[in-house]
């Protein structure tokens, strides 16, 4: 079976919400810079990302993806975290795509032949006009690969370290991520929230989603008092 866009054999879910548009790049300019060359075709082949939880790796591959099916391309989505139990040779065929998007390359870590198919995917693309955009939780030599030749393949793509979000920029984010979603959150309502829920990113626009359906359910606006009584219960003073 061919890839469609962002499908394999089995369907992997991407974030609804998760756009170039709404991605707040702070201190991440020259990432989100290189990914929207890439889409355009143009920069490098290549590109890796590597960061903690949170610092919007999985955002920024997910909204390419997005980004590449309006201009009416097919690509792939494969997220490592996911394939348990598939086989590798699901990667077959995958660099005949304009852009394949590898989310969570350290899952690879001791599976031979994931490692293996890997590094063979990554030649193919070299000798096409593929585009890889790959993340990780650290840089390619500290993923704990057992391949030294996927190692070096990955060490010599354009690698950036994804920073986390200031508060300010958190704000604008969790403000967009609203905004989308056609509802407004007041800027006092989302610093309420950086400051006594999880600050990761991704946490913080799953509450967003969460009080966007909680307040169509209840016909009221976000404000303070509305986020204690549905999300902080007790654990928000």
């Amino acid at each position: 079976m061919r890839p469609s866009f962002c499908q394999l054999p089995l369907s992997f879910q991407l974030d609804r919400g998760a756009s170039m548009a709404n991605y707040v790049p702070g201190p991440n300019v020259a990432a989100c810079r290189s990914v929207e060359l890439a889409l355009a075709g143009a920069g490098e082949q290549v590109i890796y990302l590597w960061g903690g939880r949170g610092t919007g790796k999985s955002h920024l591959l997910e909204a390419a993806c997005r980004a590449s099916r309006r201009r009416g391309a097919t690509v792939a989505y494969v997220p490592l975290a996911q394939v348990s139990g598939l086989r590798p040779q699901l990667l077959d065929g995958l660099e005949r795509l304009p852009l394949v998007c590898i989310d969570d390359m350290e899952r690879a870590a001791g599976r031979r032949a994931w490692e293996e198919q890997l590094f063979h995917l990554f030649n193919r693309s070299l000798g096409s006009d593929t585009r890889l955009l790959i993340t990780g939780s650290a840089p390619p030599a500290e993923l704990g690969l057992q391949l030294a030749d996927l190692v070096s393949r990955l060490s010599a793509s354009l690698v950036f370290q994804l920073r986390a979000l200031g508060e300010s920029e958190r704000v604008s984010a969790m403000q967009r991520r609203a905004e989308d979603r056609g509802f407004d959150l007041p800027e006092e309502v989302a610093h309420y929230l950086i400051r006594r829920q999880p600050r990761d990113m991704r946490s913080l626009l799953v509450l967003v989603e969460q009080l966007d359906q909680a307040s169509l359910a209840a016909q009221r606006r976000v404000t303070i008092p509305f986020v204690k009584e549905v999300i902080c219960r007790d654990g928000c003073d």
